[in-house]
């Protein structure tokens, strides 16, 4: 059976290395903000965005669980206020985003990402993604607005400079 999420997370294991600066757009239950921890290693760093305070917490025991806390930093911020939260240094530009969009798995589903903040995190990645970077998009499109928020990311896929 085709599982996006462990796609994204191949793709993601053969381009992150040790040292390098991630990003967890959706924070959710944590599940991609430990891999990215694991990925960057101990001198790595990831910057995690969830507007929900229960995401954050999950996220925030399976980081002490797992060891990993002083590697990432999490943020109770929508993910379309990214760019405010970004370092200007060229040094700490984004190797990878990871982007798993919708609701917090057993959540409510009606708090969900929407198009216009996500288009605006997208913006804010790829400005600071570092040449051979990667931007991983998982969408869901089975809860209220999901189709439509599908449709506004594969439009801003289309828009894409492929040459870039």
């Amino acid at each position: 059976m085709f599982n996006p999420v462990k796609l994204a997370h191949e793709k993601v294991a053969t381009i992150l290395k040790h040292c390098d600066f991630a990003i967890d757009a959706t924070v959710g239950n944590g599940h991609d903000t430990i891999f990215l921890a694991n990925c960057v290693g101990k001198t790595g760093k990831v910057l995690g965005f969830d507007i929900q305070e229960e995401a954050l917490a999950n996220a925030h025991a399976l980081l002490r669980e797992s060891g990993l806390s002083d590697r990432v930093i999490l943020l109770k911020e929508n993910h379309a206020r990214m760019k405010e939260f970004l370092p200007e240094r060229d040094g700490d530009k984004i190797r990878v985003a990871m982007f798993n969009l919708g609701y917090l798995p057993g959540g409510d589903k009606n708090i969900a990402t929407h198009p216009e903040d996500t288009i605006s995190a997208l913006n804010a990645a790829l400005e600071f993604l570092i040449p051979g970077g990667v931007i991983t998009i998982v969408a869901y499109n089975g809860h209220p607005g999901g189709q439509k928020e599908c449709q506004a990311v594969e439009k801003w896929i289309s828009n894409l400079n492929p040459k870039k």
